[in-house]
């Protein structure tokens, strides 16, 4: 996944760097040229097919029985990404920079938002999930090792939970953080009560990371429903870009 972040990462710097490129370059005839036509089709193509046959296999069970038996969602939902952004910067080369009319401009402003959603959706959902099931994975750690300090504890009178309470404070707690807390853990000869105290403040910090990393997913979530929103605008004005094209009369071989 982090090897797919970064060529994703640096596809998406390549495409806005090419998109800035109408800053110092401006063909006009290239669009309707045979060479800028074999790029638009290929872009369209690229951005259109994978996805569509990802999202159907998603989301109809006959096909996704049918299409998982050979391929996996996971790889579908691969392939969507990198033909996706591929498509995005043949689609960019395809335009010469020749940013004139109100359909080409609001055409390639849905396809950049629609690439960057789906790279926001994507990778930072997925960091978020993967947090989360380490913070949770920890958690549980934690407790099982505070209520096994618990048990000892009161088996030893010696040891009373009086103490516990009388140590309780916030001065150990910048210490307990995602390493600090497997760092005490092993520590065996801390006397019970403290570390049934830094256990205790160890699952509240936990605790609260689980509940920050759970509204960043949340968030997090917002943008594949900006995603879809903006992929069905530009799936539109595709449309109707492809049909002025041809209304107007292609000039491939002129």
């Amino acid at each position: 996944m982090e090897r797919e972040r970064t060529i994703i990462g640096s596809l998406l710097l390549l495409q806005l760097v090419l998109w800035l490129g109408f800053l110092v370059h401006r063909s006009p005839r290239f669009p309707g040229s045979l060479a800028g036509g074999v790029l638009a089709v290929s872009g369209a193509l690229l951005m259109v097919v994978p996805p569509i046959l990802y999202s159907a296999a998603k989301r109809t069970g006959s096909l996704k029985r049918l299409i998982t038996k050979r391929i996996s969602l996971g790889t579908l939902l691969s392939w969507h990404v990198y033909t996706g952004i591929v498509g995005s910067i043949l689609a960019i080369l395809h335009t010469g920079h020749r940013f004139e009319s109100s359909l080409g401009i609001w055409l390639t402003a849905m396809m950049l938002l629609t690439v960057l959603s789906g790279f926001v959706g994507r990778y930072f959902l997925n960091y978020a999930s993967l947090e989360l099931r380490e913070k949770r994975d920890l958690l549980n750690k934690l407790a099982t090792e505070y209520n096994q300090t618990v048990g000892e504890m009161s088996r030893q009178p010696n040891a009373g939970l009086a103490s516990v309470v009388s140590r309780g404070g916030v001065a150990g707690r910048a210490m307990n953080s995602f390493f600090g807390a497997d760092i005490f853990l092993k520590r065996e000869n801390d006397a019970l009560p403290s570390r049934a105290v830094r256990l205790a403040e160890s699952i509240a910090d936990v605790e609260y990371a689980i509940k920050t990393h759970e509204l960043l997913k949340r968030r997090t979530a917002i943008w594949l429903k900006v995603h879809i929103a903006t992929s069905l605008v530009f799936y539109l004005l595709l449309v109707l870009h492809v049909w002025a094209a041809i209304y107007f009369g292609l000039r491939w071989f002129d």
